[in-house]
């Protein structure tokens, strides 16, 4: 694996710093640290069953189980707010992450207001793109036009239904009282679509969401992506790492590309995850990038130049160590 360009000064403190739970053999430049995971357990928490956490999350856990001492599952979950809670509650051990919602945490804002949680990341990975699909027949051309209309927000404490709230406030509206929401999972939210029991949905996810596709393919031109980059200043204002996007057309068979809003994900442990174990991890992603990528193509926009861009949420010192080795 190629090094990441890491300050000297910091990467010397994360190497003081190491934990227990494995094996750290460090140069005597104290940078090329060859990390071992020590023999054990670990869980990490996903997402929705249709989405790609599950996807990417189960393909971790293998790579996780075949190359190092540890043992991995993964399960499935309503994603990053009740991961983020799990997590720090000793649930899990690895959970997925929206960065936006992950900066909640460790600020004590949102969902976590007034308690900062002690939560860390190994690495930035793929972005997930909001997808806002509507019925045809719905009349909605605009998040400001969901008002009274039947809308699946995503599953309870889950990073979709984060950003849905935030796109609906920055529209002006008032989302408990001005949109029929519905809190549905995305296997629910896409029945609800075929059933016309729903006139859209606000999903967060890479690309393709098995869920999407199938929708958009059974389907077809009964439903459609709506432009919500308009917004995007608005969501700016609440957190900066929201940013433009696009879904291209061939993603779902669309006729033409979609702008859209999007946010990094990450992957997330406690601050007193062993050192040596997240070292591993965090290498593991990218030495066997490309078997990700066999298991979703999400995981090619695993960039490792980004790897270490996490603020606000503090890197964990064995990444650190990855990314100097």
């Amino acid at each position: 694996m190629r090094s990441w360009k890491v300050p000297v000064a910091i990467l010397a403190v994360a190497l003081v710093a190491a934990g227990c739970g494995g094996k750290r053999a460090a140069s005597d430049t104290g940078t090329g640290a060859a990390c071992e995971a020590a023999e054990g357990r670990i869980t990490i928490a996903t997402g929705n069953s249709g989405g790609v956490y599950y996807v990417v999350g189960g393909g971790l856990a293998k790579l996780i189980s075949d190359n190092t001492k540890l043992k991995a599952t993964a399960a499935e979950t309503g994603a990053s707010v009740q991961n983020i809670q799990q997590l720090v509650a000793g649930d899990y051990d690895v959970a997925f992450s929206l960065a936006d919602t992950a900066a909640d945490a460790v600020n004590g804002k949102g969902a976590f207001d007034g308690k900062p949680q002690q939560v860390q990341a190994l690495t930035r990975l793929y972005p997930n793109y909001t997808q806002v699909v509507v019925r045809a027949s719905s009349g909605i051309n605009s998040i400001a036009d969901l008002k009274g209309k039947r809308i699946s927000t995503g599953s309870p404490k889950s990073g979709t239904e984060v950003i849905a709230n935030r796109l609906l406030a920055a529209a002006g509206l008032d989302p408990e009282k001005d949109v029929e929401a519905q809190r549905l999972d995305l296997a629910k939210t896409a029945d609800g679509m075929k059933d016309g029991s729903l006139d859209g949905l606000v999903w967060s996810g890479g690309l393709p969401t098995a869920q999407i596709t199938d929708l958009t393919t059974s389907l077809k031109d009964q439903v459609r992506f709506i432009d919500i980059t308009p917004l995007l200043p608005k969501l700016k204002e609440v957190n900066p790492v929201y940013d433009k996007g696009t879904i291209p057309a061939a993603t779902y068979g669309q006729a033409a590309d979609v702008p859209t809003v999007v946010v990094p994900n990450v992957l997330l442990v406690k601050a007193d995850f062993p050192d040596a174990n997240a070292c591993a991890i965090t290498k593991l992603v990218f030495d066997k990038k490309a078997d990700l990528e066999k298991v979703h193509p999400a995981a090619r926009d695993i960039v490792e130049e980004k790897a270490a861009l996490t603020d606000p949420v503090p890197l964990h010192a064995g990444s650190l160590d990855a990314f100097g080795g």
